[in-house]
């Protein structure tokens, strides 16, 4: 099975724009996340895909790999899908390049659910991990997810889901980490629907998946690693960095 990540790299982020290029130590945002990837070993290829002649000459000039996207796109993964069309390629999967702390072992989980025989119906599959601060349940930027007794996802919202209606009840919340793996195919299908209702209202991709009737089988991760969303993340990260 021939497995590809590839990390796609938006210049003009809304909530943060330039945030790939913020230095974190002593390298970009976008250079940690390509070179933890690569840093795996798990992958027979990572490639960066951008809108960004800057991120672009970012990976290339230290010796990664880097490609232009031919039109501008709603989402990451319609950006790697367009990359992906001519690759040749079983399992893809979509790491965020604001995502700089991916590991080895939390990668190898998420690949794993497409081996053996009940792999077979895996199409898409992604992590998340218990909320360690419960104080960012009700942030809008941690995407909460909640799934069935077989770990695929129910549903995936900024809102906090489940809400809690009897205070003497105490839920797991879960965070969903914007990594993703998929059969090419499934991908391909993805970029030829349309954008769904609950997708634009949430602003999420991956509820297209659920509203297409596609399961996204969840794996749950311990690994504590920082998401870039806003510039207040980006001090976070240094802090996390400082202790790795």
């Amino acid at each position: 099975m021939r497995k590809i990540a590839l990390i796609p790299a938006r210049y003009a982020a809304t909530r943060f724009p330039f945030k790939l290029m913020q230095p974190l130590g002593t390298k970009t945002v976008i250079r940690h996340t390509y070179d933890n990837t690569v840093a795996t070993g798990l992958f027979d290829e990572v490639i960066v895909v951008t809108d960004s002649e800057l991120i672009l000459k970012e990976v290339t000039s230290n010796g990664g790999k880097a490609i232009m996207s031919l039109r501008q796109h709603e989402s990451g993964s319609d950006r790697i899908a367009e990359a992906v069309a001519n690759m040749e390629a079983d399992v893809i999967l979509n790491v965020q390049g604001d995502e700089p702390f991916v590991k080895k072992d939390t990668l190898k989980k998420l690949l794993d659910v497409f081996e053996g025989e009940a792999g077979k119906h895996v199409q898409v599959a992604s992590l998340m991990k218990k909320f360690a601060d419960p104080g960012l349940i009700t942030d809008p930027n941690y995407v909460k997810v909640v799934v069935d007794k077989n770990m695929n996802a129910l549903y995936f919202s900024r809102a906090v889901i489940p809400f809690l209606r009897d205070e003497h009840f105490k839920p797991t919340w879960f965070e969903h980490i914007g990594v993703y793996a998929f059969r090419k195919q499934a991908l391909l299908n993805f970029t030829a629907w349309p954008p769904t209702d609950m997708e634009k209202a949430e602003k999420l991709e991956q509820l297209r998946y659920l509203e297409n009737g596609i399961s996204i089988k969840m794996v749950l991760t311990e690994e504590a690693g920082v998401k870039i969303d806003v510039p207040e993340d980006l001090v976070k990260a240094e802090s996390f960095l400082s202790k790795v």
